[in-house]
C-alpha cells in the first residue's frame, strides 16, 4: 500500500504553507483523499507539487503549470506533455534572455550616465 502523507509532512517537506496546498488543490492540481476535515495526500499529489514547486522557481505561471499536468492526462500522454515542457522551457529560456540583455543595457546606460555626471563634475571642478 502506497504511504500517504499529512498535510503537515508536506509543508514541513517543502517548506511551503498549508494555504499554498489548499490553493493548489483549489485550482485542480492536487486531489488528496478527505478522511473527515483531514486531507491525505498520495505519492503522485506529492511528485505533482515537488514539479509545481519547481515550475513556480523558474518562472511558470499556475496557469502554464495546469497545461503541461493536464496534457499528461489525455492523449498523447507523456509524450506530448514532455514536447509541451519543451516547447514551454524554449520559451521561458528565450523569453529570460532578453530579461538579461536588457538589464545589461541598462546597466550599460547607467555607466554611461555615471560617467557623464563624473567628467562634468571634473570639469567645473569639483571633486568626487
Amino acid at each position: 500500500m502506497d504511504k500517504l502523507y499529512t498535510i503537515t509532512e508536506l509543508t514541513r517537506e517543502f517548506g511551503i504553507s498549508t494555504r499554498t496546498l489548499r490553493f493548489y488543490e483549489d485550482e485542480g492540481l492536487i486531489h488528496p483523499e478527505r478522511k473527515g476535515r483531514t486531507r491525505l495526500f498520495r505519492p503522485a499529489d506529492r511528485r505533482i507539487i515537488q514539479n509545481i514547486l519547481r515550475g513556480r522557481r523558474i518562472g511558470f505561471t499556475i496557469a502554464e503549470i495546469r497545461e503541461i499536468i493536464l496534457v499528461y492526462k489525455d492523449p498523447p500522454g507523456e509524450s506530448g506533455q514532455l514536447r509541451l515542457l519543451m516547447q514551454r522551457v524554449s520559451e521561458k529560456r528565450e523569453e529570460l534572455k532578453q530579461k538579461r540583455k536588457d538589464i545589461e543595457d541598462t546597466l550599460n546606460e547607467l555607466d554611461s550616465i555615471e560617467e557623464s555626471c563624473l567628467t562634468r563634475l571634473a570639469e567645473i571642478g569639483v571633486s568626487t
